[in-house]
């Protein structure tokens, strides 16, 4: 275990902030630039500066912590401060931080003057399994995720153990539902490994990321630009992007992003049954582990018409119908399952009722 191939850059998974500064010094870079939220920079940054010792050529850019912060107003504010730093395009963005840090950043340095250098050092359990692989970027716009972006691969990815110490559980659980999806869309055996671990999950062993990214990794190789067979990785994502997008808008307390995948994963698991041969043991399975891990979020039929409007502009979908991808056991999935709205609010219903 120590290197995955990507695309076209390398993920590192030993010796990862000792690789990471030899990375700065054969690139020759001009400047590097450190974007960290208010929790990395009190939490994962001293490691960093450790490793990165007396060097004085890195400024750091900080910004405000969540998903509320992925937006144009935020990529301005970071454009700005390049500008006011003198960046040019021979600089390295370090983006140091979750899966916001990692989306922004990477949209932020891919279309700063028409492009500089980015490396994610990922340092939340979702972004080391799931959004620092596969090479795309991205903020929300209008309360819709992910809606502006670009498919650019960063340089190389460091995935750094330590950092996982940082996370209290809940965040922890987020980056395991999209584990837990890794093992339903492509792997019996990994989804057995991991729902083993049941209610006492733990921080997960290197090993298990290592496994989640290689899954990821030879989806994404297949398919750089998702034109076909990598829609596998949206399973759980066409109800749980829309649940999630609702909770920000309605929730003080929006509920995580592997909260919600949890959700789309047991609704779309519903419609699996329905439309691709899922069994009713192997639906019940899914449904009674996610259940165990996640905690029940109450839709009732008053929000259907708004998730289903926030599924019809879904960016996965043709035609203004709404496209998932659905299993047809457990380790095996196919793509382009059209489902109408009926079918969608009565697998909201199923969840409900659980």
């Amino acid at each position: 275990m120590d290197t995955i191939n990507s695309i076209d850059y390398p993920v590192y998974f030993e010796n990862t902030l000792t690789q990471l500064v030899n990375f700065i010094e054969k690139g020759n870079y001009s400047r590097c630039f450190v974007l960290t939220d208010e929790f990395t920079s009190v939490h994962c940054l001293p490691l960093l500066q450790e490793h990165l010792g007396p060097a004085d050529n890195f400024d750091i850019i900080e910004v405000n912590a969540g998903e509320e912060s992925k937006t144009i107003e935020f990529c301005e504010g970071i454009w700005s401060t390049l500008i006011d730093f003198g960046a040019d395009r021979h600089g390295l963005m370090i983006n140091l931080g979750g899966g916001v840090i990692g989306d922004m950043g990477g949209f932020a340095a891919s279309v700063y003057k028409r492009g500089m250098d980015f490396v994610q050092v990922p340092t939340t359990l979702l972004s080391q399994v799931d959004a620092s692989i596969g090479g795309k970027t991205g903020i929300d716009f209008n309360n819709l995720k992910n809606i502006i972006g670009t498919f650019t691969s960063p340089k190389a990815v460091f995935i750094e153990p330590a950092f996982l110490n940082t996370l209290p559980q809940r965040q922890i659980l987020s980056g395991y539902a999209e584990m837990l999806k890794h093992g339903l869309i492509e792997d019996a055996a990994y989804w057995n490994l991991l729902k083993e671990q049941g209610t006492e999950l733990q921080i997960p062993l290197p090993g298990l990321v290592y496994q989640s990214v290689a899954i990821k990794n030879r989806v994404v190789v297949a398919d750089p630009f998702e034109k076909g067979y990598r829609k596998c990785l949206n399973f759980g994502h066409t109800v749980g992007h829309a649940v999630e997008t609702y909770s920000l808008q309605n929730d003080k307390s929006p509920i995580t992003h592997g909260e919600a995948v949890a959700i789309g994963m047991i609704c779309e698991a519903w419609l699996s049954h329905q439309k691709a041969g899922l069994s009713a043991d192997e639906l019940a399975e899914i449904s009674t582990v996610l259940k165990s891990l996640y905690p029940k979020y109450e839709l009732d039929e008053s929000c259907y018409n708004t998730l289903n409007a926030l599924m019809k502009i879904d960016k996965k979908n043709q035609n203004g119908l709404i496209n998932c991808t659905l299993l047809e056991k457990i380790g095996q999935c196919s793509i382009n399952h059209i489902c109408t709205e009926e079918e969608l609010c009565d697998s909201i219903s199923y969840y409900g009722k659980l």
